[in-house]
């Protein structure tokens, strides 16, 4: 009984750490400055259409639900984090898009079950710790018949490495959360959904970023910007030895993705999955 209880306080634990983390810096910013077509593109991918009913999970500032509203669709976006549920209604408004934003854990959704044609999400089911807690709760609210749709960095891509070259700098991963890159991958997310779905599809592609022409640009962006990148800063923050090897990790890991020859861009890899719930 002990045992139980610690385990429930240790993940209240984790995901008040993890709301705090979405907080920091401006993650509206960062999607919709370097990653707003991703959104679009989930929804086309669903299929979505005008009178369907559409969850979008960790849906942050609305990248995939806003455009799913405009298609016409009845859309709740859900976030662990209020913070950027508020600046999803700022944009939502400013678009003259009309949705719902619930506050909610993608792990623990508050919806019924088989309540939503499509349930989707787009760089953000992939944050949950406990991934196939994450996915059984995607499959369960989604009607039989209707779509699952996925859109998550790659481990091989740029997101995955910047990931990866800021690990050993993060705090510890506690135990039992895993990494979220591993939602790039097409074989876990077939894995975690299982024999529950069909007509699974998955497509790895690019989104072509911009705005860094050098690798300072890039670093500075995501240390003011980007709440996992500002978390890992602060866990160095009394290092300066540490706090300078992070900042040439980031340069480093810049310099390689960056294309001097185009323009200065960056291809940032992610995994697009679609998928039937079985009837």
């Amino acid at each position: 009984m002990t045992e139980a209880i610690d385990a429930v306080e240790a993940d209240r634990a984790l995901k008040t750490k993890h709301r705090k983390m979405w907080a920091l810096g401006d993650y509206s910013a960062v999607a919709t400055q370097l990653i707003q077509d991703l959104g679009p593109e989930l929804v086309q991918a669903c299929g979505v259409r005008g009178g369907e009913r559409v969850l979008d999970v960790a849906a942050g500032s609305g990248n995939a639900a806003i455009p799913a509203a405009l298609a016409g669709a009845h859309v709740v976006a859900c976030d662990l984090t209020p913070e950027l549920l508020e600046a999803g209604r700022r944009l939502a408004a400013d678009r003259g898009a009309e949705l719902e934003w619930r506050t909610a854990d993608a792990e623990e959704l508050p919806f019924a079950d088989g309540e939503f044609d499509t349930v989707m999400s787009c760089v953000g089911i992939m944050f949950a710790p406990h991934h196939q807690a994450g996915a059984d709760e995607l499959v369960r609210v989604c009607r039989p018949g209707g779509t699952i749709g996925l859109l998550n960095w790659t481990p091989e891509g740029f997101v995955g490495e910047l990931f990866a070259t800021m690990k050993p700098y993060a705090p510890k991963s506690p135990p039992g959360a895993q990494p979220p890159p591993l939602w790039g991958r097409a074989d876990h997310v077939r894995s975690l959904l299982g024999d529950r779905v069909s007509d699974v599809e998955a497509h790895r592609r690019t989104v072509r970023v911009e705005r860094f022409k050098k690798p300072a640009a890039f670093r500075d962006y995501f240390k003011t910007n980007y709440g996992p990148t500002i978390a890992t800063y602060r866990n160095v923050a009394d290092d300066p030895g540490r706090v300078a090897a992070l900042d040439n990790a980031l340069d480093d890991l810049a310099q390689r993705h960056i294309d001097v020859a185009d323009s200065a861009g960056m291809d940032w890899e992610y995994l697009l999955v679609t998928a039937r719930k079985r009837r």
